[in-house]
This record gives structure tokens, C-alpha cells and sequence, in this order.
């Protein structure tokens, strides 16, 4: 059976295949077109499709849009209310339920050959939950999916058995945790629907003053739902003009609703395991992206495994359309062990296109142990190497890499990206050394989903990594999964004695993560990078 996922509707389209049970590939619509998000979450862009992902999906498996036998496509406009039951206030909202209507015919557009009839529609939060539990790999597990919105809900919990979803509990909107968090992002001056790890991050500059009114108008149900009160944003801090300096005042507000959604999350996980009893909570949507929630949760929650699918927010609906069909078709059932699901190239390919851009390369003996000396010597590297990742964390395959034993790289780092400058960074480390290093953290964690704390006696030596709360978002690096990466790894700490890189999506603010060779050629040709590691090959500035 061959299932092509699609989601279109609100933001980050993207596409996924699915062949006998077994993920082919799966691609956000971004990495190609060169928009950030792919198109921003408006009614009047739930027209456009994936179409670019879609195509090389159906490239990479040989087969042509004629050969699709199923189209999943993550919303279902059958099951929208009429807006004004929503409680939302959006007059153009319709637009959005009748564009997806069209989808069958839109896709048949754009990908010529299509059948429009074998497209199904899903519900949207049905998509996200089956990314994370048709992906875990158990049997039996319990599923959280929270976000900004889907079709009348703004969450799900449910349990999945042996491939069949038990819904246990939806919020209807317009209460939403997911919208809240970007009303907060919108009004302390940062683009809604993209910036809210921003929130995240500036949260731990402040402290948490407003948790008594938050409390009363925020707080979970005993329905396994919960409430969400309007909240005068502008009584609490005032709002922040893009790119105007933040205060005390924004950082406290930030802190206080990061900490309310962690509390209300907990409240969420509890009435879920009290219904199940399951060892193992799989999350998704937009909400299980942030990692500082997700620890609390693991930490402080009932369950003794959480899993969360890097693809979280809505590009991962896409390869929960299709594993959702296929589930119900009776395929096998699927692990995501990697999310290395998009593009590569052969090295005959990088080698032409760096000829065709007349830069001087060189194919050292070990690309890794090239990077590796460039590294310690507090040099920069661009790394490019296999499948792109799906999702919005670079987890070793489009990344920017730098030694984390200098605090000044955290600067240097977004001075490069063009970042805030109370933006973190990340460390990506060996699996085994990880436990001596960051404590209080699932390991292990290959997707950067969770923050560790740094131990007192590293915070010193990997000063670059370390967050002001003295946390760390970490990734994991299984040599046994990611050989080369861990490589890199080893041969840095042979000359550096640090286990520990600094590992940062490859991009610039604005842009999307570097996908294909040319990208990656544009990237570092207009930033102050020193190598380019591009599959076998390097590029020096």
C-alpha cells in the first residue's frame, strides 16, 4: 500500500510517504520553496499545498502520482463548526474550511495524475496523535497532543492499542493552550505561530509573579480538558514593539505562563494515567515542542517514558495522515529510530554542484577529522551530511557546529545567525558520556526534546552550552545510529578533552535550515563560517 500524508491547512505543509507500513521519506514544504514555515497561518493561504515535498516524496520512491493508492490529508472541514461556535474571531475562517474542502482538487493540481477520490480526509488531531503513537514503537501507549487549534478542538488525549486510537478526552475551543501561548508570543513582540521558543527561552530570565491570576483563569478540568480565561496581557506587562529591548516585565510575564502551561500539562498527563495505567506517554502538536515542558512532565509526571516526536508541530501531521491509514489498512507497524526522513545526495552530486559554483574544495581523508581540527581551533563549521532532518531541530545533519568550552561563541553563534542575543544554544554529546554531563534529563535523547541540567563541575568547561537557568537542550549522539556524527565527536574530544560540541541549526534568522547543496553554498558563502563539511568534501573560507 502506498499512502502519501499531507498537511496544508495552517502552517508548515509538508509531505510524507508511507509504503507498506515502512516511512519512505517525509519533507516540510520549506526546505524546498525557501519560505520559513512555508507559508504563514492565514485562511487565505489553506490553498497551497505541499507540492514541491509531495513531488521528491514520490521521486525518492520511484513511482509517479498515478501510483498513489491513498492520500491522507491531516483536516477534516466536515467536522468545523460554524465560526461563530467557536468562539474564535476570525471572519475569514470560512475560507479556510472551503479551501480544504478543495484539497482533492488542489493536490490533483499540483501534482498532475493524482486521483482526487483517493484522497481522505483526517482529523487533525488524530494526525498528530497517531506521529507520536504510531512512531514509538509500543504496542500500548498513551498520547497527549496539544496545539494551537485544529478543526473545533485544541487538544487530544487517547490511548493507542496494537494501531487502534481510543480518544479519551478533546478540549473544545475556543479555550487553547496552544493560542494562548501565542497570544503571549504576539504580545511581547515576536511573530505568532513561529516564535513562541523565543517565549520559551526568555522565560528563563524572569520569574513567575502572575501565578495566582493565571491560576484562576487557566486550570484544568476534571473532564480531562481544561480552561482557558481571557487574560488582559497588557495588565501584566506592557507589549513590546518588534525588535524594542525587553524587560524584567516581559521576562516575568514569559516565565509566568511558561510555568502555568507546565503546571496545567502535569494536571493533563495525571487524568490520562489515571484512565490507562500505560508506562509510555507520546506527545505531539505544537505544545510538545517545548522542551522545558516536556522535562517537567518526564520528571514530574506519572508516566516512566515520554516520547515526543521531533516533528511535533503541524509537519508532522503529515506522517501521521499516512500512518494512520496505514494502521487502519493493516500495515506493520512502524519505530521511528531516526529523523533523518528528507533529502540527500550522492557525493557525484555535491561534487558537480560545487565544480558548477567554481569554489575550491578539497576531499580530506576523514571529513569528520577535518571539521574536528577546524573545531578546536575555534573555528566554525557549516555540516551537511545524509537525509535532512524532518522537523525543526538540526540533530547532525544540517548543522552549524563551534566549541563550547567559550563562552563568547554563544554571542559569536548569533551574531552569525542574526539571533537575540538571549537566545541559547544547544550541545549535541556522546551517549555514553552524557550521564557524567547533564543530569536531571531523559537520556537517552536523540531529538533535543528535553533540557538537562548542566553538572556544577562542567559549567565551567562548556560555557557556551549553558543557559542562564544552567540548563542545556541536549542531543544525544548514539554512534551505533549516528556513526559519523559521533566520530566528529570523538575526534574533538582527542584534542580538546570535551565530549561536547555546539549544535545549531544551520540557517540564518528568518530562513529556513539549509536543505540542498545550494543552499548550503549560499549560507556559507554569506556568513562568517570557516568550513564547509559537505558530505565528503570541505570548503574553506
Amino acid at each position: 500500500m502506498r499512502i502519501l500524508g499531507v498537511n496544508a491547512v495552517f502552517h508548515d505543509p509538508a509531505a510524507a510517504l508511507v509504503i507498506d507500513g515502512r516511512v519512505v521519506a517525509a519533507a516540510e514544504e520549506e526546505r524546498f520553496s525557501r519560505r520559513k514555515h512555508g507559508k504563514r497561518p492565514v485562511p487565505f493561504s489553506a490553498w497551497e499545498q505541499p507540492a514541491l515535498s509531495a513531488a521528491w516524496c514520490l521521486e525518492r520512491a520511484g513511482l509517479r502520482p498515478e501510483d498513489v493508492d491513498l492520500v491522507g490529508f491531516s483536516y477534516d472541514p466536515a467536522l468545523v463548526p460554524p465560526i461563530e461556535e467557536l468562539g474564535l474571531h476570525d471572519p475569514w475562517d470560512h475560507l479556510r474550511t472551503e479551501f480544504a474542502r478543495q484539497a482533492p482538487g488542489f493536490l490533483a493540481d499540483a501534482l498532475p495524475g493524482l486521483d482526487p477520490a483517493k484522497v481522505t480526509f483526517l482529523p487533525h488531531h488524530v494526525a498528530h496523535a497517531a506521529s507520536a503513537g504510531l512512531a514509538v514503537g509500543d504496542r500500548s501507549c498513551s498520547v497527549l497532543v496539544c496545539d494551537g487549534r485544529g478543526e473545533a478542538h485544541s487538544h487530544l488525549s487517547g490511548r493507542y492499542r496494537d494501531g487502534r486510537l481510543e480518544t479519551l478526552a478533546s478540549q473544545r475551543l475556543p479555550h487553547s493552550l496552544g493560542l494562548m501561548y501565542e497570544e503571549l508570543t504576539a504580545h511581547l513582540g515576536f511573530l505568532r505561530s513561529s516564535d513562541e521558543y523565543k517565549v520559551m527561552a526568555l522565560a528563563s530570565y524572569g520569574k513567575p509573579r502572575h501565578l495566582d491570576l493565571l491560576r484562576e483563569r487557566v486550570r484544568a478540568t476534571e473532564d480531562g480538558g481544561f480552561v482557558t480565561g481571557r487574560i488582559d496581557w497588557g495588565e501584566l506587562a506592557p507589549a513590546r514593539d518588534p525588535g524594542e529591548e525587553w524587560t524584567e516585565a516581559h521576562a516575568d510575564l514569559a516565565a509566568s505562563v511558561q510555568r502555568r502551561l507546565e503546571e496545567v500539562l502535569l494536571d493533563l498527563a495525571a487524568w490520562l494515567h489515571e484512565r490507562t495505567g500505560d508506562t509510555t506517554l507520546a506527545m505531539a502538536g505544537g505544545t510538545a515542542l517545548n522542551c522545558v515542558a516536556n522535562t517537567v512532565l518526564a520528571q514530574r509526571g506519572p508516566f516512566e517514558k515520554v516520547w515526543v516526536q521531533p516533528a511535533a508541530g503541524d509537519a508532522g501531521t503529515a506522517l501521521g495522515a499516512a500512518l494512520q491509514l496505514a494502521a487502519s489498512g493493516g500495515e506493520p507497524p512502524w519505530t521511528m529510530t531516526g529523523a533523518d526522513l528528507g533529502r540527500g545526495f550522492e557525493e557525484r552530486e555535491i561534487e558537480e554542484a560545487l565544480r558548477r559554483a567554481r569554489v575550491p574544495y578539497e576531499r580530506p581523508a576523514d571529513v569528520a577529522e577535518a571539521a574536528a581540527e577546524v573545531l578546536a581551533g575555534d573555528g566554525i563549521v557549516a555540516w551537511v551530511q545524509g537525509r535532512a532532518e524532518y522537523g525543526p531541530r538540526a540533530l547532525g545533519h544540517r548543522s552549524l557546529l563551534a566549541h563550547p568550552g567559550r563562552r563568547v561563541n554563544l554571542e559569536r553563534l548569533n551574531d552569525v545567525k542574526g539571533r537575540e542575543q538571549f537566545r541559547p544554544v544547544a550541545p549535541m554529546v556522546l551517549l555514553d558520556r552524557a550521564p557524567e554531563i547533564f543530569e536531571r534529563g531523559p537520556i537517552p535523547s536523540p531529538y533535543m526534546l528535553f533540557v538537562h541540567d548542566v553538572a556544577p563541575h562542567w559549567q565551567d568547561r562548556i560555557p557556551a552550552v549553558v543557559h542562564v537557568d544552567g540548563t542545556a537542550r541536549v542531543q544525544t549522539v548514539d554512534p551505533a545510529a549516528e556513526p559519523l556524527v559521533a566520530r566528529l565527536l570523538t575526534a574533538f574530544e582527542r584534542r580538546t578533552g570535551l565530549p561536547v560540541l555546539v549544535n545549531t541549526s544551520l540557517n540564518t534568522a528568518g530562513r529556513p535550515m539549509v536543505d540542498d547543496v545550494r543552499d548550503a553554498l549560499e549560507c556559507f558563502g554569506s556568513t562568517p563560517v570557516d568550513m564547509l563539511a559537505i558530505g565528503p568534501f570541505t570548503v574553506r573560507r
